[in-house]
């Protein structure tokens, strides 16, 4: 979505890019998110994920958050997680309810983490979820129908736009009312 997006004709020196998520890995490791981002032209707020001290770095990094973000990117795991919010029976399956902005997980799918909580998400002016391939098309399908045990559902669905790609769009059946709201393009 982002190497779309760069194409776009926007002020690049207005926009600031802060990271959702990050794995606790150094700089230069090719599971960091950050490697995502080099190639954008704007500002980028980097998860400080490196050094001692992390939880005292997550709460400088919710301290410089905005107030309100424009739009949140999120991905959706196969295991219905977003950010860094990990399902049940996950120890640290209660972080999308932590009243903080930024919080700490432990090992999840092989790497400590840092991420926003549901707060800065849901307030932003919009979300959008980029999901591909056909192993999501069930957490699709979960993430419609509200599965309140998908740690994805703790998302506000009013402003939330979804980004399917066929395989992954392939368990939903529109209504009547929603075919004819919705315009679906095949590649």
């Amino acid at each position: 979505m982002l190497a779309a997006f760069v194409h776009e004709d926007l002020e690049w020196d207005r926009v600031t890019i802060w990271q959702v998520d990050e794995r606790i890995v150094g700089d230069g490791h090719p599971d960091r998110n950050a490697s995502q981002l080099w190639f954008v032209p704007a500002a980028t707020e980097l998860m400080p994920v490196t050094g001692d001290g992390l939880a005292a770095a997550s709460m400088r990094y919710a301290d410089g958050l905005p107030d309100r973000f424009d739009a949140v990117h999120l991905g959706l795991g196969s295991d219905g997680h977003t950010a860094s919010w990990p399902p049940r029976p996950h120890d640290d399956a209660d972080v999308v309810h932590r009243p903080t902005r930024v919080a700490m997980v432990g090992n999840f799918n092989g790497h400590g983490r840092m991420t926003l909580t549901r707060g800065p998400i849901n307030a932003a002016r919009s979300r959008l979820f980029l999901v591909a391939g056909a192993d999501k098309a069930g957490v699709v399908r979960r993430w419609l129908d509200r599965d309140a045990s998908m740690p994805a559902t703790a998302v506000r669905r009013s402003g939330t736009t979804l980004f399917l790609d066929p395989p992954a769009a392939r368990m939903i059946e529109l209504g009547a009312a929603d075919a004819a709201a919705a315009t679906v393009r095949r590649r």
